[in-house]
């Protein structure tokens, strides 16, 4: 298992090389981000991007999207699969936006979990990218395979792993860490043929060294 001082030494030179690691999803408000990051569950963050527009285009607050026919949203964001599931999210959460919290995305982690759809990596993405106030590090399918390989963590439950990433990760390079696993995890370290001995960290991956 990797120590503060070696989590930090990997994050640093991730940083140098992914100078413009940052959000993919496309979006212009926390309501908008929160749909996106709903959508975005085992699909694409392109396929995301090229649906939202037409959703966007005129269901763009909670108010509208909760009274939008099922079918219609259904059909709208069919391309992101498992449209049935998360057509009936993300009507529930806007209907409780507007509920609850006066058609306003809450900024906390308790309300937004809170949300139908809405687990705790979303809730820290949302945290992240709507309001610029990182409270933990969201756990994607990078972020757990790179944790397991380079020996951040043991552990396969995300919310385990997220705990040992914040045991060892300063919380200055939470809004780094989240962009810089996707990017890592997309370019290099990726599930299929990763490509290791490019990898400006494989010095310090447990894997690649053991």
């Amino acid at each position: 298992m990797k120590n503060k001082k070696e989590a930090v030494k990997i994050i640093n030179i991730l940083k140098e090389y992914y100078p413009d690691a940052k959000c993919s999803l496309d979006f212009s408000n926390p309501f908008e981000i929160t749909i996106a990051v709903m959508l975005s569950a085992q699909c694409t963050d392109e396929r995301v991007n090229k649906t939202t527009p037409n959703l966007f285009k005129i269901y763009n607050s909670p108010k509208k999207m909760a009274e939008i026919d099922i079918k219609e949203l259904e059909q709208i964001i069919h391309p992101c699969g498992f449209y049935k599931n998360k057509a009936k999210n993300v009507k529930a959460c806007c209907q409780k936006l507007l509920e609850e919290y006066n058609g306003i995305v809450p900024d906390n982690m308790n309300d937004l979990q809170m949300l139908p759809g809405i687990g705790r990596k979303s809730a820290n993405v949302i945290m992240l990218e709507a309001f610029h106030n990182p409270q933990g590090i969201a756990v994607d399918t990078h972020a757990k395979r790179i944790s397991n390989k380079i020996g951040f963590s043991k552990e396969t439950d995300p919310e385990k792993i997220e705990k040992d990433l914040l045991n060892i990760i300063p919380k200055e390079y939470y809004y780094d860490v989240n962009h810089l696993l996707v990017w890592h995890g997309r370019k290099i370290c990726t599930a299929r043929n990763p490509k290791c001995d490019n990898c400006p960290v494989n010095n310090y991956c447990d894997n690649y060294n053991k």
